[in-house]
């Protein structure tokens, strides 16, 4: 730990006005208290409140400071502009793409998969809907079959060959479970196939050109993958029982999936579920775009009756693999907020978006009329302070009650 944190400590530009400084600080605080713990290298916040920034800052160190780092490693401070992995939020963005190009025609969510993929047929999989895909009922949460060559992970042939020859654990539709990492592929494929374009094309030109972004695609081109921030295994290793799970659910222990994802072939793919790069302060703002009803700085993504039809509860509430067994609402695509716990804090009843591996979220809440993300570097195991992350997601809601 840093013995000065103002040194490793990043703010960007913030407007406090309409908005107490002091509530700025007291989250700040919570962010400081959580960086204290020492499992997260690095650590950014961006809370935009009616569109304005009110709090963009960094803590921590971007590289050199990691738990495998040598001691002599250059330690370079993090800031608020360095784009890292942000793993599962990738989805809420894939979700955004989906039903922007279902609002569009390009086709049902209650379309058949094989209408775009005749592949995706066998073991009753000719029943399964894009709509069964987007809310995790497709009835293939991990991959089954041969280990797959991940050489050719951004191959389509062979990835419509290997989820063709998916047997589903359960048929199409019955229940929910997370589809970790089969999600992506699926609904890559499925894109393509619809629109004859690639889903990295279709985010950059419809969505992130038009708006100025610079990073938040899936993966990032060669040349930019020095610019990439590593992220870090850190604290105690999880609990054999869950380490288990995790590992069915996502192909991989975490000592072999977070390496992985910092590897150039990771970094440069195109997997919708899982390796969107961005920074907290653009994923802030993509999901102000959500907050606004689909629109942002006169770019119409989506209708408001879409998105709000997107974000109704289509779930039983039950225990869900992708909070570590907690109980979560969801939406076509979305992780839904609720009122006493969730992926967004408590009381965050009408928020939604989705968190990213771990202890990464971005979400919107428009009765707040707050967008925000959270982003860090580590990912730690069972801990008693690993409760300090969602303190941070209680007080961001406490201190930025709603409007009107």
């Amino acid at each position: 730990m840093p013995a000065d944190l103002d040194a490793v400590t990043e703010i960007g530009a913030e407007d406090h006005s309409g908005i107490d400084p002091a509530a700025v600080e007291r989250i700040w605080r919570s962010v400081t208290h959580w960086y204290a713990a020492g499992m997260q290298p690095a650590i950014q916040l961006c809370l935009r409140r009616d569109g304005r920034v009110v709090l963009d800052r960094a803590i921590g160190h971007a590289w050199g400071n990691g738990p495998g780092d040598p001691p002599d490693a250059r330690r370079i401070p993090v800031s608020t502009q360095t784009p890292f992995c942000v793993y599962s939020t990738a989805k809420a963005i894939t979700s955004t793409v989906t039903h922007m190009l279902a609002e569009r025609g390009a086709f049902s969510l209650d379309d058949r998969v094989c209408d775009y993929l005749p592949e995706y047929t066998s073991h009753g999989k000719d029943r399964t809907t894009i709509r069964h895909v987007m809310t995790h009922s497709a009835g293939i949460p991990f991959a089954t079959g041969p280990r797959p060559d991940l050489k050719r992970m951004d191959d389509s042939d062979y990835t419509r060959e290997m989820l063709g020859r998916m047997k589903p654990v359960y048929p199409p539709g019955l229940i929910h479970i997370y589809h970790g990492v089969t999600w992506g592929p699926l609904m890559r494929e499925i894109i393509s196939a619809a629109t004859g374009r690639s889903i990295r094309d279709i985010l950059h030109e419809e969505i992130l050109a038009p708006l100025g972004f610079r990073w938040t695609n899936y993966g990032v081109a060669p040349e930019d993958v020095p610019l990439v921030a590593p992220s870090h295994v850190t604290g105690k290793p999880l609990p054999a029982p869950v380490a288990k799970a995790f590992k069915t659910a996502v192909g991989g222990t975490m000592t072999q999936i977070i390496p992985f994802s910092n590897t150039p072939r990771f970094l440069t793919g195109v997997i919708p579920s899982s390796n969107t790069v961005s920074n907290a302060y653009e994923l802030s703002r993509f999901a102000e775009i959500l907050c606004r009803g689909g629109e942002l700085d006169g770019i119409r993504v989506l209708s408001p009756e879409t998105l709000r039809a997107a974000t109704v509860q289509c779930r039983r509430l039950r225990p869900d693999i992708a909070t570590g067994l907690a109980p979560m609402r969801w939406g076509t695509g979305y992780m839904l907020g609720s009122k006493r716990f969730g992926p967004f804090g408590r009381d965050a009843a009408a928020a939604f978006g989705h968190t990213g591996l771990t202890d990464i979220a971005m979400w919107a809440d428009p009765q707040r009329a707050l967008s925000v993300a959270v982003v860090s570097s580590g990912k730690p195991g069972r801990h008693p302070e690993a409760n300090r992350y969602p303190r941070l997601l209680d007080r961001i809601n406490a201190e930025l009650g709603r409007v009107g």
